[in-house]
């Protein structure tokens, strides 16, 4: 009998706690599509807010950079004092003439007046020159591979003469020294 009351007892209780809501039940699907527009509705809420704030960012931004440019106008404005310029004379050596100075011009900057040479620079020669007899002497020492000394050979002359061909043009002033 007692097994009987436990057994009556332990069902009841399994098919109470089994049972769900009717407000727990599963929604329909025009509610859950309701539901996912409204998400959709509040990022794009979320995208507009964050674009308006990035305009209001970006215009405080180039007020900000206005004033300053006024700022440092005014400040330049007042500090500023009569500058004195002086006009210097740079001569500069004619291609069509025998070693007379030619193109006689004034100018208010202290830049000296080179002029950019034409043609092939050293250094692209001693690399050419380089290249060619460094591959021709890498053929000639490798005598079981040939091709793998002429490449060899060839790196390292086109290396040698770029660097002897650059301290050359350094010297004729084609190129800055560092």
């Amino acid at each position: 009998m007692k097994k009987i009351v436990l057994a009556s007892f332990l069902s009841v209780f399994l098919m109470t706690a089994c049972k769900k809501d009717n407000q727990v039940a599963e929604k329909s699907l025009e509610q859950q599509k309701m539901e996912f527009q409204m998400r959709q509705l509040e990022i794009e809420k979320q995208k507009l807010a964050i674009e308006k704030e990035k305009m209001a960012y970006e215009a405080q931004k180039q007020a900000d950079s206005i004033v300053e440019a006024k700022k440092a106008k005014e400040a330049t404005s007042n500090n500023s004092r009569p500058q004195v310029i002086r006009e210097k004379t740079i001569y500069r050596e004619s291609s069509g003439s025998n070693g007379t100075y030619a193109n006689n011009t004034s100018s208010t900057t202290t830049s000296q007046g080179t002029t950019q040479k034409k043609g092939m620079s050293k250094a692209a020669k001693g690399t050419i020159i380089g290249a060619v007899g460094g591959a021709a002497a890498g053929a000639i020492i490798a005598k079981k591979n040939r091709g793998l000394g002429a490449v060899i050979g060839g790196v390292v002359g086109g290396a040698t003469g770029y660097t002897i061909g650059r301290s050359g043009d350094r010297k004729d002033g084609r190129v800055q020294p560092k």
